[in-house]
């Protein structure tokens, strides 16, 4: 069960990108999994720009979201394999080729 459903407050999915972040150095599966949730939620969510009365102005990068979101996906596709009793090598076999 996802930890982020659709009431998660932009703050609680801000932190659960933070805090799954790190699922490569951990190792952690479930974190990258965690983070690949935020990481969509986010891209729904986050306005490209925004700007004050004030002239402050902050520019979103949906690609940087998206480049990090592919990223923990190829993770856990790596990864997968190996959750699954495999080493995460994959050999070529030409033993049915004709």
């Amino acid at each position: 069960m996802a930890t982020l459903t659709s009431t998660a407050t932009l703050a609680q999915v801000r932190a659960a990108y933070d805090d799954n972040a790190s699922y490569e150095e951990d190792g952690s599966v479930a974190k990258a999994k965690s983070f690949v949730t935020a990481c969509r939620i986010l891209l729904r969510r986050l306005p490209m720009s925004t700007g004050t009365g004030g002239g402050a102005y902050i520019q979103l990068s949906p690609t940087t979201i998206m480049e990090q979101l592919r990223a923990a996906q190829g993770w856990l596709a790596s990864k997968a394999d190996v959750e699954d009793g495999g080493s995460g090598i994959k050999h070529l076999s030409l033993e049915d080729y004709r």
